[in-house]
């Protein structure tokens, strides 16, 4: 089944240039990346993307650790899709906690547990088909996906954008 997936390659995973590594084992999947991009994590959507943690006691550090207030203050939000997208990402992460991830996979050979408790695990890769299309679409907008995976509409709306200035 095609299926689309979040994947997040969170601030101390890019701290420790791990960028090149993760994605290449990414590409173990045959996946296609259809959508890309370098997120400076504000506190809004650090806390709706953790909504489902808002009462575990670690969630005020969650926040703090993917906006990037122990690391670098940035986020790498990609989407993958192709056949059992989901499956075959998490297989590869491993498991949340890096002390019970595979070796092999990208939390087991990347991943620490601080001193506090945080789990600094690399990456986040969406759960299934339902937290996928919500986190995606918290992530991204239709126009920044190359493949339209979910409904879309069009409207004409009057807003103010920034754009380069000519000359500078």
């Amino acid at each position: 089944m095609i299926q689309q997936t979040l994947v997040l390659i969170k601030p101390d995973g890019l701290k420790k240039s791990l960028t090149g590594n993760i994605l290449t084992r990414l590409s173990e999947t045959k996946l296609d990346i259809v959508a890309a991009r370098i997120v400076q994590v504000s506190r809004k959507l650090a806390e709706e993307h953790y909504i489902a943690l808002k009462d575990k006691p670690f969630f005020e550090d969650l926040i703090k650790y993917i906006m990037g207030e122990y690391h670098k203050k940035k986020v790498m939000a990609l989407v993958y899709w192709g056949d059992d997208a989901i499956e075959k990402v998490r297989k590869i992460c491993g498991a949340t906690n890096p002390e019970e991830a595979d070796s092999i996979s990208i939390r087991g050979a990347y991943g620490r547990i601080t001193t506090k408790g945080v789990y600094e695990n690399a990456i986040h890769a969406s759960a299934n088909m339902a937290d996928a299309e919500r986190e995606i679409k918290l992530w991204f907008g239709p126009d920044e996906i190359i493949e339209d995976i979910y409904p879309t509409k069009t409207v004409k709306t009057a807003c103010e954008k920034r754009v380069w200035e000519k000359g500078a």
